[in-house]
């Protein structure tokens, strides 16, 4: 290592040496403040709707997903092998209640991603809360099989896990945003003084 940094300071090649200064570099004005203030604010609120939609898309179709699943337990109960675990322990109108309500907690994520409202947030808690009550109640009668059952383990924790994650997007959207408009302001506080 010694030997490469006397070699990379003997070196007479200027494309070898590091620069001292950047002739280039220069304040930026008023104007190109703004405009590169502005370009963030548009590359930020694009991003934004992008991911939300992403991630509404994918609630969407385990949305999809928990409404076949309800259909094959009206039609034929317990073929579904995750349902037949349960033949058991519980009614079936009891699993199909606990599908409308996966249904539910996963409508009340996208609703909180896309809404534009300050009370989005709130939705999400109302889809965290929802996936709370389904994760006890399925670990409650997982717990009571005689065998536990890891490849179900989604039933408990997949809608939790669903607005979990919506929770953290929103959290880390709104966090870019803030940092956006903390930028803004700054620029405005420098043109103050």
């Amino acid at each position: 290592m010694k030997k490469l940094v006397r070699k990379f300071r003997s070196s007479e090649d200027p494309n070898f040496s590091l620069p001292i200064h950047d002739e280039d570099s220069r304040p930026l004005d008023s104007q190109e403040q703004e405009e590169l203030v502005r370009s963030l604010e548009r590359s930020l609120a694009q991003q934004s709707r992008l991911w939300r939609r992403v991630f509404s898309a994918l609630f969407f179709c385990y949305i999809l997903f928990f409404l076949y699943s309800i259909f094959q337990q009206v039609s034929s109960p317990w073929e579904l092998r995750y349902h037949a675990y349960f033949m058991e322990e519980i009614y079936s109108w009891m699993v199909i209640s606990a599908d409308w309500l996966a249904v539910l907690a996963c409508s009340f994520a996208i609703i909180g991603l896309v809404h534009d409202s300050m009370l989005h947030k709130r939705w999400i808690r109302y889809s965290l809360y929802t996936g709370v009550i389904l994760a006890i109640f399925w670990l409650y009668y997982m717990l009571r099989l005689p065998k536990f059952r890891w490849d179900i383990i989604w039933l408990p924790f997949g809608p939790l896990g669903a607005a979990a994650i919506c929770l953290y997007v929103d959290h880390l959207l709104t966090e870019s945003s803030e940092e956006v408009r903390k930028l803004h302001g700054y620029m405005y506080a420098y043109k103050a003084s």
